[in-house]
């Protein structure tokens, strides 16, 4: 119980290193491909369509072969399965890109989103949350969905 409460308030504390930091890597793209992989897995279900998406978008906006995006894309689905909550790839986000970039990252969530053909209740409700996560106002939402779809 003592060794949990000091790993959480270790997280919690600026410049520190907490227990987050040894599963999530510090590569800004692994921090947004987690969010891809939490909405997608919103809904219940990690649907085929959505892992395909989430390849192209990591290929087509991050630079890397198809062998480093299911690379990537495993890395960041274990710091999801692992990290507690969101912030703390949201946080890295944040820190790391720009309000551009930012807007960019909801369009990629949008289309990981709708990637199945069904927006689920759940994934509009996770989408929502990470917005407000990354900084990004109601308009610049409703906008990034607009391109999505």
């Amino acid at each position: 119980m003592l060794e949990a409460s000091r790993k959480l308030i270790g997280d919690s504390v600026p410049g520190t290193a907490g227990a987050h930091s040894r599963v999530h890597s510090p590569d800004v793209r692994v921090a947004a491909c987690a969010l891809l992989v939490e909405l997608a897995c919103a809904d219940g279900a990690f649907s085929e369509a959505e892992q395909v998406r989430i390849i192209e978008i990591l290929q087509r906006h991050f630079g890397v072969n198809e062998a480093g995006a299911r690379a990537m894309l495993a890395d960041a689905a274990a710091a999801n399965h692992h990290a507690v909550d969101h912030f703390v790839f949201t946080r890295q986000v944040v820190k790391d890109y720009d309000v551009a970039q930012r807007i960019v990252l909801a369009e990629l969530m949008w289309q990981v989103a709708l990637a199945d053909g069904a927006l689920d209740s759940q994934e509009s409700y996770v989408m929502r949350k990470l917005a407000s996560l990354l900084q990004l106002e109601p308009a610049f939402l409703a906008q990034a969905r607009m391109k999505a779809e």
